[in-house]
């Protein structure tokens, strides 16, 4: 890894990347392609230092209290934050200026802040978002090789809900041919909805590939799936969306299951929970 100065943090979206790059080691993750800019090896983790200083000039000159999101482009939990704890120091800025947090991440570290994310969401509102794949664990650990397994993830999320922070569930990358199976799904949601998690996120059953996260995937296949390579380049060629023949039948499976269940899955509604800051309670005066 290596330290930087960045001239910013938050995005016009409210959102912050305090690391850029990743050591999970997903086989698709589209953070890896070209167009993103990265001048850097992407497992080499640029790290920006002067996050937090950034952080807080931002949050006080705000003139509204809103949802500050992290994670959607690099893990903010990823192996270096164990050492250099620069997600904790920017969430807890995100206490002390009574915004609320919404933070994506596949990995059972974030449980290290349980005691902060619980203060957060006492004072505002903190969910916490968990990407899950396949409920197949030999499969999760060729998919998503560094990071912790499906089975933990889900043990995460119920830990969440015993604290009372709400969970947001992403299903997603449905691989074809690799994951896009009824009963992949149906375990998934299962545990979605043990787990009591308020929204699911599903764009769709498939994947989308670009070029440099594209050639990454394809060297993955030809190391773990042999003949799948040219199984997806007969199909696909270079398209960016990459979408399962199963996706209409999934889809409809996938929306019904969470309707059934009181779960959260229009992607509308899902983005709507994830940016909605609660308005403050005010007490009815008699006077």
């Amino acid at each position: 890894m290596h330290f930087v100065n960045a001239k910013g943090i938050l995005s016009a979206q409210n959102g912050m990347n305090v690391y850029r790059g990743c050591t999970h080691g997903c086989i698709y993750c589209d953070s890896r392609s070209r167009c993103y800019g990265f001048t850097h090896d992407f497992e080499d983790v640029e790290v920006k230092q002067n996050a937090p200083e950034l952080l807080e000039r931002a949050l006080r000159s705000k003139r509204k209290k809103c949802m500050i999101g992290t994670g959607a482009m690099c893990d903010p939990y990823m192996h270096c934050e164990e050492t250099l704890e620069i997600t904790r120091k920017c969430l807890e800025l995100v206490e002390r200026y009574g915004f609320g947090a919404a933070i994506q991440t596949k990995s059972d570290r974030v449980l290290r802040d349980l005691g902060l994310l619980r203060r957060i969401n006492e004072q505002t509102k903190c969910v916490v978002q968990m990407t899950l794949t396949t409920y197949d664990e030999k499969l999760c650990a060729i998919l998503e090789p560094n990071v912790c397994t499906t089975g933990r993830r889900v043990e995460v999320l119920h830990i969440l809900r015993e604290n009372g922070i709400p969970t947001l569930v992403w299903l997603s990358p449905i691989l074809p041919f690799i994951n896009d199976t009824r009963e992949n799904i149906e375990g998934l949601l299962k545990c979605c909805i043990q787990a009591g998690v308020h929204a699911v996120l599903c764009f769709g059953m498939g994947v989308t590939m670009r070029e440099g996260s594209r050639e990454y995937f394809h060297e993955a296949l030809d190391r773990s799936f042999p003949g799948m390579r040219r199984r997806y380049h007969q199909k696909y060629g270079y398209s960016y969306e990459l979408k399962s023949d199963r996706n209409e039948e999934l889809m409809k499976f996938f929306h019904e299951t969470c309707e059934a269940h009181g779960i959260l899955h229009h992607v509308e509604a899902c983005f709507q929970y994830l940016h909605e800051f609660p308005e403050p309670y005010e007490q009815l005066s008699f006077f």
